[in-house]
C-alpha cells in the first residue's frame, strides 16, 4: 500500500493530456474534442448572456418605476360633495402628509393633483397626464431631475412671473388721454395693461418630440373640465411656457407626463384647497410591504394605499417565471452540449482499447484508468465552461456597442421603445447567475464523463489484447 500512487497522480494527467491532443491517425478523437469544447462554450455563453439580459431588464424596469413614480400612493375613498358630485380628494392633505412623513422608513411625502388633458402646439396634438407637484418635491425625483438627460432649468418652476410694473397717470377732467395710451381702435380712457405670464411647466422628451417643441416654446393645454357656467361646463384652455424637458428612461412616462406647479394645477383642474393623492417615497422600496400598514394607519380614515409592487407585481412575477423557464431551457442546451463529451469519450475508449490493456498489464488499477478518462472529459468541460463564461461576461459588459452594430447591420429599427418600454437593451451581470451557469456546466460535464470512464476502467485486459 505504501507504493500505491495517490489519486490524480502526475502520470494520470500525462496520459490524459496525450489522449486529448492525439491526432485521429494515432487513435485520438481531437475533432470530437473540439466539437465538444465549442458546444459547451456556446451553451454557457448563451445561458449567461440570457440571464444577464433578463436581470438587466428587470433592474432597468424597476429603476425607472422607483425613479419616477411613488413607492406608495395614498388615495382617497370616493365621496360626494355638496353638489352631489363624486370626488376622490383630500381636503386635509397637509395634515395627512405630515402624519405619514413621521412613519419610520418614509423619506418624502408629496401631495399631487392629477388630470388628463390634450396638449397642442405647432398644429400637433398629444394626450398627456398632468402631475401637479410642488417644486421641492419635483426636485427630489431622481429620474426626472437628471442633469445628464434633462434640458432646461427648474429654477423658475412654481414661480409666478410678476406683471410688468405700470402706473396710471392722474387725469384731470378735460385732459385728453395721450395717443400712445389709447388702444389700437382709438377708445379713449383705456390704459394698456399686460397680463402676467403663466408659470412654466416640465414635459417629457416624448411629448416634446411629438409636438415638435423645445425649451422656451409654449404649449397649449386643453381640459374638458373647465369653467362651470349657467350653460354647462366649458373647456379650459391655457398656454404655458416649457422650462424643462426630462427623460425618465421609460417610453410611456416620457411620452405622456407633464409636471405643473401644485398651486397652478389646483386652479387649472378646479381642485382649490384639495389634493388628489399623496406620493410617498421610502428608504427601501423592495420591502415597502413591511410599512404599508403603518402608512395607511397614519393616513387616517378614508385612505387607500397602493404600492408600486401592487401596480407592477404581475409584470415582475411574469419576469421571474420567464427567468426560471429560460434557465431550464438553456440548461437542456448545456446538457446536449455535454453529451458530445460522452460520444467523444466512447470513441476514445474504443480506439484506445489496446493501450488500456497494456496499461492494465503494467499494473495500472481500474481507478487509475477511470481517472485518466475522467480527466479527458472533465478537461473539455472545464475549458469550455471558462471560455463560455468569458464570452458571456464580455457580451454583458459591451452590450451597447454590440447592439449598435447589430442595429446598424439590420438597417435600424431593431429595438422599438414604444413596444419594449425602455430605450436600449440592458444587461446586468450578477455573481449568482455566473456561478449557477458554471456549476451547471461543470456538474453536467463531470457526471456524464463518469459513465464512459467506468466502461474503460472495467475493460478486461485479456479481451483487449486477444487479437493484438
Amino acid at each position: 500500500m505504501a507504493n500505491t500512487p495517490p489519486p490524480f497522480a502526475r502520470f494520470e494527467w500525462m496520459i490524459a493530456w496525450r489522449y486529448l491532443r492525439a491526432r485521429r491517425a494515432e487513435g485520438g478523437v481531437s475533432v470530437m474534442t473540439w466539437i465538444s469544447l465549442v458546444g459547451i462554450t456556446l451553451a454557457v455563453f448563451a445561458l449567461i448572456a440570457t440571464l444577464a439580459v433578463r436581470s438587466g431588464f428587470r433592474a432597468e424596469f424597476v429603476d425607472t418605476i422607483l425613479g419616477a413614480n411613488a413607492h406608495v400612493t395614498v388615495y382617497a375613498q370616493t365621496q360626494q360633495d355638496e353638489d352631489g358630485r363624486t370626488r376622490r380628494s383630500f381636503p386635509d392633505f397637509a395634515e395627512r402628509a405630515a402624519r405619514v412623513a413621521e412613519v419610520a422608513g418614509v423619506t418624502r411625502v408629496a401631495p399631487l393633483v392629477k388630470g388628463q388633458v390634450m396638449a397642442t402646439a405647432n398644429s400637433r396634438n398629444a394626450g398627456v397626464e398632468v402631475f401637479g407637484i410642488r417644486a421641492d418635491d419635483l426636485a427630489a425625483i431622481p429620474r426626472i431631475v437628471d442633469p445628464e438627460t434633462g434640458r432646461g432649468s427648474l429654477d423658475s418652476f412654481g414661480v409666478q412671473p410678476d406683471a410688468p410694473a405700470f402706473t396710471i397717470p392722474d387725469i384731470v377732467e378735460g385732459d385728453d388721454v395721450p395717443d400712445d395710451e389709447a388702444d389700437a381702435e382709438g377708445d379713449e380712457g383705456i390704459v394698456p395693461f399686460d397680463m402676467p405670464q403663466a408659470t412654466g411647466i416640465a414635459i417629457g422628451s416624448g411629448v416634446a418630440r411629438e409636438l415638435g417643441i423645445g425649451v422656451g416654446d409654449e404649449v397649449k393645454l386643453i381640459s374638458p373640465d373647465g369653467v362651470r357656467t349657467a350653460f354647462g361646463v366649458s373647456p379650459r384652455v391655457k398656454t404655458y411656457p416649457v422650462i424643462y424637458i426630462f427623460t425618465a428612461g421609460r417610453y410611456d412616462i416620457d411620452r405622456t407626463r407633464v409636471y405643473m406647479p401644485f398651486d397652478e394645477a389646483q386652479l387649472y383642474f378646479n381642485r382649490e384647497g384639495v389634493a388628489d393623492e399623496l406620493e410617498v417615497m421610502t428608504t427601501d422600496p423592495e420591502q415597502v410591504e413591511d410599512i404599508a400598514l403603518d402608512i395607511q394607519q397614519a393616513a387616517g380614515a378614508g385612505a387607500i394605499i397602493w404600492t408600486w409592487q401592487d401596480a407592477s407585481g404581475a409584470f415582475l412575477r411574469a419576469l421571474e417565471v420567464e427567468d426560471n423557464v429560460m434557465f431550464v431551457i438553456l440548461s437542456v442546451l448545456v446538457l446536449i452540449a455535454t453529451m458530445n463529451i460522452v460520444s467523444g469519450l466512447i470513441m476514445l475508449v474504443k480506439n484506445k482499447g489496446r493501450d488500456i490493456g497494456i496499461l492494465r498489464t503494467m499494473g495500472l488499477t481500474e481507478g487509475s484508468v477511470l481517472r485518466v478518462f475522467f480527466i479527458c472529459g472533465a478537461f473539455t468541460g472545464v475549458i469550455g465552461t471558462l471560455a463560455g463564461v468569458a464570452l458571456g461576461c464580455l457580451f454583458a459588459l459591451y452590450i451597447d456597442p454590440i447592439f449598435a452594430f447589430v442595429d446598424y447591420v439590420a438597417g435600424g429599427g431593431v429595438w422599438d421603445p414604444s413596444v419594449r418600454g425602455i430605450y436600449s437593451l440592458p444587461a446586468k451581470l450578477q455573481v449568482g447567475d455566473v456561478l449557477s451557469a458554471m456549476a451547471l456546466s461543470l456538474g453536467l460535464s463531470f457526471v456524464v464523463t463518469i459513465f464512459p470512464a467506468r466502461r474503460a476502467a472495467r475493460m478486461n485486459p485479456v479481451e483487449a489484447l486477444r487479437y493484438e
